[in-house]
């Protein structure tokens, strides 16, 4: 199993968004950084993933969830209708990824950017690193583990 941390803005799709039917998995869609794509085309089947909510007033590690569908082409570059659409994206070579993930725990509390900074564990950690902004970077066992608690 890897582990993984996936950015993603709340009000579009957040932890709430997981727990709300635990059961149900949902499409992680939207990337469109490419060596994000290829971290999602890296991803298999029971990986763990980190929920990092950005772009909002709590940031931070909001939950876990986990990969119920290894990478597939992502439907929303094929969708004129969607903010996704990819008119360069060939349908014989889909340029873009999906995968779909399905809730596994909220943490007890949302471990917020200065948090995470805090933890000698998480020193090396990309998401800590300047000029970092991918979507979606690896994470080492390790770092899970400190984080998950």
């Amino acid at each position: 199993m890897a582990f993984w941390l996936a950015k993603t803005e709340p009000a579009e799709c957040g932890i709430e968004d997981f727990a709300r039917d635990p059961a149900a998995a949902i499409a992680w869609v939207g990337v469109r950084n490419y060596q994000a794509r290829n971290y999602l085309r890296a991803m298999s089947v029971g990986d763990a993933v980190l929920v990092y909510h950005s772009s909002c007033k709590l940031i931070g590690v909001a939950g876990i969830v986990r990969v119920t569908r290894a990478a597939y082409p992502d439907p929303t570059q094929f969708d004129p209708a969607s903010v996704y659409f990819d008119p360069k994206s060939p349908s014989d070579a889909p340029r873009w990824s999906a995968v779909d993930m399905a809730f596994v725990a909220r943490l007890p509390q949302l471990l917020t950017l200065d948090a995470l900074r805090a933890m000698p564990a998480l020193a090396q950690m990309p998401l800590l690193q300047r000029g970092n902004r991918l979507s979606v970077m690896p994470v080492t066992a390790e770092e899970f583990a400190a984080i998950r608690g």
